[in-house]
């Protein structure tokens, strides 16, 4: 790395953020996870189920295929960080998950709005899911070599900022040019391009391809600027790994506060990806939004996650990760309530009007505020771990950090899904992830501001 300087070095990294971004923005949460939960819903209505209920279902298997990926990369990364770090070589992994995460998007294309590959593209888009989040933990782990303690916790915030802006970007690129609307055209009104059959949502569906292709071509300034440390000169083994992890998770008994913090994100990360994962097919399916409706939502939501996560980068160096995590959690579970007690009929039990656009305003409220304070809180934990994350094993360190993060990922999609098909009502499937941020909040109390570090 002695030939390239480091200001390279953290925009090199900042662009793997604004690569991968993409995935989360279009896929999971604005574009492919309505598309798809729409799709789900009219199959299921095919086969006899009113509307309630063909729409619980359709989110009860998109919860399915969040649930299980969730698992595969919760208690894979520890492992997978282990091995990188008995090496000293993160890039070679890196590389496999971003191949991972273009074969996975790319195959979106196929999801027939007839349903007929409604269960291949499930698998697909796990693939790309498990690479995007496996490459994640490498490039956490890449953060305390790029600045001082004080200088994290604004390079995280500005890297989420980035990373953000390039979800905006991406996003309304596919509203302006690709994905139609009832009327067949994109928001800007053309056709979609490429000759795309709006008939077929060929426009929306091309939404796999465009985020693989996306991704590919930003990576390049991460693998032209950053390089590997040098190697360790250690061979990897999966017993020396999987003894390197049973090592760390006991040690967790000597470290109460990494352990309160290793558990209180668990909840409040899980949420937080509940409400991602969720927060497009709540609009597809309780709102009724169209998918250019929800795209609208999206860029009011990722400019309010870029604004925020660079001020909470700045609120992070003067007062510290701690305070700026736990504000956003408290800002979180109100949104929550705001949003499990609406419905298009009613707000906190108090009936409307028909017609009322209200609904629609107070979501994109909420979107707004789930956007700003969820880049905030994502910024400020990864700041957090550094400060907690030891300095000769950082992948391991970030490695548990994801274990963290993804050992009850599938508990926030499970218990929407749970709720959902026992309630038979979308809205308030939602509703098991304000339990899941009160839980964090109280394991965050015997979590120490500056860490707890040993070297």
């Amino acid at each position: 790395m002695a030939g390239i300087s480091r200001r390279k070095r953290i925009w090199g990294w900042w662009f793997f953020d604004w690569a991968s971004q993409p995935y989360h923005t279009l896929l999971v949460t604005f574009i492919f996870g309505p598309y798809f939960a729409g799709v789900a819903a009219e199959y299921f209505l095919t086969t006899g189920l009113d509307e309630q209920a063909a729409d619980a279902r359709a989110q009860s298997v998109w919860s399915l295929c969040l649930a299980v990926t969730g698992l595969i990369i919760g208690f894979g990364a520890p492992l997978i960080g282990a091995l990188a770090d008995i090496t000293g070589r993160r890039m070679p992994w890196i590389m496999a998950f971003s191949l991972m995460y273009v074969v996975g998007a790319f195959g979106l294309w196929w999801t027939l709005p007839d349903a007929s590959t409604m269960w291949a593209m499930l698998i697909l888009f796990g693939i790309g899911f498990v690479g995007a989040e496996y490459a994640l933990i490498f490039i956490n782990a890449q953060l305390p070599d790029l600045g001082s303690q004080q200088e994290i916790g604004k390079i995280s915030g500005s890297g989420f900022a980035f990373g953000y802006l390039g979800g905006l970007v991406s996003l309304a690129l596919m509203l302006a040019l690709f994905v139609e609307q009832g009327n067949g055209k994109t928001l800007a009104g053309l056709d979609p391009v490429l000759g795309l059959d709006p008939a077929a949502s060929e426009g929306t569906r091309s939404v796999g391809p465009f985020t693989a292709i996306w991704f590919a071509v930003f990576m390049i300034p991460y693998f032209l600027w950053f390089r590997d440390p040098p190697r360790s000169g250690r061979r990897a083994s999966f017993t020396a790994a999987l003894r390197l992890v049973i090592d760390s998770i006991t040690a967790l008994r000597q470290r109460i506060s990494l352990a309160a913090y290793l558990g209180s994100s668990m909840f409040y990360r899980d949420a937080l990806n509940g409400l991602y994962g969720f927060g497009g097919v709540y609009a597809r399916l309780v709102l009724n939004w169209e998918l250019t409706a929800i795209g609208i939502f999206g860029i009011v939501a990722l400019i309010s996650s870029a604004l925020f996560s660079w001020v909470g980068g700045r609120l992070d160096t003067r007062f510290g990760p701690k305070p700026v995590i736990t504000g956003s959690i408290w800002v979180l579970i109100l949104v929550c309530v705001v949003i499990v007690s609406m419905s298009r009929e009613a707000i906190f039990g108090i009936a409307l009007e028909p017609g009322s656009n209200l609904p629609d305003l107070v979501f994109f409220g909420c979107g707004v505020l789930i956007g700003g304070m969820g880049g905030m809180l994502q910024s400020a934990s990864r700041s957090l771990m550094v400060r907690h994350a030891d300095p000769e094993a950082p992948t391991e360190s970030f490695g548990l950090y994801g274990l963290s993060g993804r050992a009850t990922a599938f508990v926030a999609p499970a218990l929407i899904g749970l709720v959902t098909a026992a309630s038979g009502n979308a809205r308030l499937g939602v509703s098991p992830v304000i339990g899941l941020f009160v839980i964090g909040l109280v394991l965050l109390v015997w979590v120490k501001a500056e860490g707890d570090r040993t070297r």
